[in-house]
C-alpha cells in the first residue's frame, strides 16, 4: 500500500475497531503451537527505507521475525537489495506485493496512482503473470524456492476485466486483504487467500497491544502491516513499534509471533484436521 490509499475514518481509533469483535460470538479454541493463546504477524509493506534502517534492527534485537511485502519496480528494493538479501538471511519473510503496485485510480485520494500502475488499465491475466514474474525475482533474492504469502495493494481486486486475487489462489499460501475485521473473529473458517490485515497509522503503542490482546481473548490471530517505522509514509513511531515488540518478546507463551508463511501453513494444517475429523 502506498501513500494515500488509506481512508477510513476509524483506522486510528482501538474502540471502533473492536467494537464488532465484542458483538461477534466466541468460537471454538484454536490449536497454536506450544499452547500460545493467539498468532501474530509483524508484516510491513512496500520495501521502505525505514524498515531496513528501524523496523529490522528492532526485531533482531528482540529475535521476532517479520514479513516483508516487497515490490520489485520500488527504488528503495532495487537501491539496497544487500540489504535485503540480509534480512532473508536472518529468517525475514519476503512476501509479494505485485511486480509494479497496481492500485485502482478511481475514487477520492487516488490521484496518487499513476496511469502505466493504474489496476483498472491492467487484465487479470496480466495481472497474475506479474505477480508470478514477482515470484521469480524474490526467488532469485532470498534463493528460497517454497511458497509464499502475497498482500494485495491497496487491498484492491478488482482488475480491467475481474477479480485478479481470485486468480491467484493457487499461486500462495496465503493472501492478507485489507478490509473487515481487524482481529481474526474464527480460525475455523478463515479462508487462508482472504485473512483480513490490519494497517496501523499513527497508533501508539498502547493501541497496538490492545488489539493484540484481543487476539488473546478470542483465541485467533491478528496480522498487522505496517508502513513506514519513524518515517516514510502511513507511518508509526519507533516508540510506538518498540513497545509492541518488547511486549511480544516478554510474552512468547500467550502469542506466536511468525511470518505469515510460517502461520498459514499451520493454519491450512490445523484445517485439513478439522475437516478430516468431521464425519461425512
Amino acid at each position: 500500500m502506498m501513500r494515500g490509499s488509506i481512508g477510513w475514518s476509524c483506522v486510528l481509533s482501538v474502540a471502533c475497531l473492536l467494537a464488532p469483535l465484542a458483538q461477534a460470538k466466541e468460537p471454538p479454541r484454536f490449536a497454536w503451537p506450544d499452547g500460545q493463546k493467539a498468532a501474530v504477524n509483524l508484516g510491513y509493506d512496500d520495501a521502505l527505507d525505514s524498515q531496513l534502517d528501524n523496523a529490522i534492527p528492532a526485531l533482531d534485537r528482540h529475535g521476532l521475525k517479520g514479513t516483508f511485502y516487497v515490490v520489485p519496480a520500488n527504488p528503495p528494493l532495487q537501491l539496497r537489495m544487500d540489504d535485503w538479501r540480509a534480512a532473508a538471511r536472518n529468517g525475514h519473510e519476503l512476501g509479494n506485493h505485485s511486480l509494479f503496485h497496481q492500485c485502482s485510480a478511481r475514487g477520492a485520494g487516488r490521484e496518487w496512482v499513476k496511469p502505466e500502475r493504474d489496476l483498472d488499465r491492467v487484465s487479470v491475466a496480466q495481472m497474475r503473470e506479474q505477480v508470478a514474474l514477482a515470484n521469480t525475482f524474490l526467488q532469485a533474492l532470498d534463493g528460497r524456492a517454497e511458497a509464499r504469502t502475497f498482500t494485495a495493494p491497496c487491498g484492491d481486486r478488482q482488475a480491467r476485466d475481474g477479480d485478479y486475487i481470485a486468480a491467484l489462489g493457487d499461486m500462495f499460501a496465503g493472501i492478507k486483504m485489507v478490509g473487515g475485521t481487524a482481529v481474526v473473529l474464527d480460525m475455523a473458517t478463515l479462508d487462508p487467500r482472504n485473512v483480513p490485515a490490519h494497517v496501523p497509522v499513527d497508533a501508539s503503542g498502547a493501541q497496538l497491544i490492545a488489539l493484540v490482546k484481543e487476539a488473546a481473548r478470542r483465541g485467533t490471530m491478528i496480522s498487522f502491516t505496517f508502513h513506514g517505522i519513524g518515517g516514510d509514509h502511513l507511518s508509526v513511531s519507533d516508540q510506538a513499534h518498540e513497545e509492541l515488540l518488547a511486549y511480544l518478546d516478554a510474552h512468547r507463551d500467550t502469542y506466536w509471533t511468525a511470518t505469515f508463511l510460517e502461520q498459514m501453513r499451520w493454519v491450512r494444517g490445523q484445517q485439513e484436521k478439522a475437516k478430516a475429523a468431521r464425519p461425512d
